[in-house]
């Protein structure tokens, strides 16, 4: 029995190890067979990848990609001066996308130059911002916003300046109560974000909103909650895009709440142009007004949601890029006091000759300059002058970019090219008036003016249409200071480093700058 028993065994044994080989062999079998479809589809979609012949700064086989897309997230400059010291033009990944980048001044011009229906602004914005899901779904059909800023805010700015200032200065009263004989600490971005919602909804909706505490967290609030919506769709694939952004609660609820504050005030304006046609004693002149007659001319009348959402698209244009900027520019005062007296012997003079007017402001040089050469050391973003091809387009160096492509100029390094700027690293205030005073050069160093070697505001006719309001507050907030309060770091401190989150450029968000009263 028990050498029987031991016969069975065994042949159990063996019809087991039979069993294993055969399933070892189906398994090796189908893993090669896996292997071979993954080598594969690797090969066709490297074969077959419209962009494979631009040169990529990091890994660009697909899923090595994301180890390239990961490093760009954490330091996107780094990944963009490595190519534009080797190429004219090249490719970085993020997580949903490529970016075809285009380097040195000329190719900026040439990008800039390229015609609408071949490389269209519009729809890069929209991609950058997906601004369907993040910002305003009714905005991006009818951007009336767009044409209400390139028009009637530009050419109103004379007339709007003064109440500018009359915010501006209401608003530093109320929220840096400094005095004469001691330092007060104020956390700088926040202070200034608020007090730029306020002047900027001065012009945007008048008086009564833009002191109102609701309204302007509500406005300020918003910048912040489509960024975090931005962040959310370029973490995913886009596939799953048009299933996760129309669920995305941030801009639905922000309009929910701007709309009760909003939306009488448009109707009575409706009423009163019902009533009066458009011109009556005591009309607004305000960027709700034009929005509403903007939205009449285009048939919108009805349409209080597309009002209420061009309004809160206003306020994210205007409070999270100016309030960077602005940040920015006072960090660099506050690490430079030398500057303040320079600045504030020019603001004084001019001001006690033209009063607070847009006459003034122009002729204030040295101020537009320290604000210039602020944002071309920091900016707001890494890249600019952004496009979407429409079609293929090939450049004048004999790069084809496919139909469908996301372009983009290097903006940092631009500014940092010393090619374009002597000793670009260095923060030099009065670079810009300096040039200015050269023969010919009186305007095209201007805050506002654009340049292949400036990109700060884009380049171009679709260069940012709301710079000359932003670059009128700036100046104004700016002129305020150094006429009323001597300002440092604790220690007489450093600039505090900058930070990045791909391609965006912040301030450090929690330094405090200390003010004091000016000692008349």
């Amino acid at each position: 029995m028990a050498s029987g028993g031991g016969a069975f065994l065994c042949s159990t044994l063996l019809s087991d190890v039979h069993l294993l080989q055969h399933d070892m062999d189906q398994s090796a079998q189908l893993a090669c067979i896996l292997l071979a479809v993954l080598c594969a589809t690797l090969y066709l979609r490297i074969r077959f990848d419209t962009l494979r012949t631009i040169p990529t700064i990091g890994p660009s086989a697909p899923v090595l990609s994301y180890i390239a897309a990961y490093k760009f997230l954490r330091n996107a400059q780094e990944v963009l001066q490595e190519g534009y010291n080797k190429h004219k033009v090249f490719k970085v990944a993020m997580l949903d996308r490529w970016i075809v980048v285009v380097s040195g001044a000329k190719m900026n011009e040439e990008l800039r130059r390229l015609p609408d229906e071949a490389m269209s602004f519009i729809d890069a914005a929209d991609e950058i911002t997906q601004s369907k899901y993040t910002i305003a779904p009714d905005v991006q059909k009818h951007p009336i916003h767009v044409k209400v800023i390139k028009e009637h805010l530009t050419r109103n700015l004379a007339p709007l300046l003064p109440d500018i200032a009359e915010e501006v200065d209401y608003s530093f009263q109320e929220l840096i109560p400094a005095k004469q004989d001691e330092w007060l600490a104020v956390p700088a971005y926040k202070t200034m974000s608020e007090v730029i919602a306020r002047a900027s909804n001065r012009v945007f909706v008048g008086i009564s909103l833009c002191r109102n505490p609701q309204y302007l967290e509500i406005a300020s609030s918003f910048a912040a909650e489509v960024l975090r919506g931005c962040t959310v769709m370029g973490l995913m694939p886009n596939f799953l895009k048009p299933i996760i952004g129309p669920h995305l609660p941030w801009s639905r609820r922000a309009i929910k709440r701007m709309a009760p504050h909003v939306i009488p005030i448009i109707e009575q304006r409706q009423r009163q142009l019902e009533a009066h046609g458009e011109d009556w004693t005591g009309k607004p002149n305000d960027l709700l007004m034009w929005l509403v007659e903007e939205a009449n001319h285009a048939g919108l009348a009805n349409n209080m949601n597309l009002l209420v959402q061009s309004i809160l698209t206003a306020n994210f244009v205007a409070v999270h890029t100016s309030s960077i900027t602005f940040t920015h520019a006072l960090y660099h005062l506050a690490a430079n006091s030398q500057y303040t007296e320079i600045l504030r012997d020019e603001v004084e003079s001019i001001i006690q000759q033209d009063g607070w007017t847009k006459i003034a402001l122009g002729k204030m040089w040295k101020l537009d300059s320290f604000l210039k050469e602020s944002q071309r050391v920091n900016g707001t973003s890494h890249i600019s002058v952004m496009r979407i091809a429409l079609k293929d387009v090939v450049l004048s160096d004999g790069t084809m970019i496919p139909a469908g492509t996301f372009v983009a100029a290097a903006a940092t390094s631009t500014h940092l090219d010393e090619e374009n700027y002597e000793n670009a690293e260095i923060f030099n205030p009065f670079r810009f008036s300096d040039k200015r005073l050269e023969d010919g050069e009186k305007n095209k160093h201007q805050y506002v003016s654009t340049s292949s070697e400036y990109i700060g505001f884009g380049h171009g006719k679709h260069a940012c249409p709301g710079r000359f309001f932003a670059a009128n507050e700036l100046k104004v907030m700016l002129a305020h200071i150094v006429l009323n309060y001597d300002v440092m770091f604790e220690n007489e401190g450093k600039k505090p480093d900058n930070i990045f989150v791909a391609t965006t450029v912040l301030p450090a968000p929690d330094a405090k700058v200390l003010f004091r009263k000016r000692s008349l």
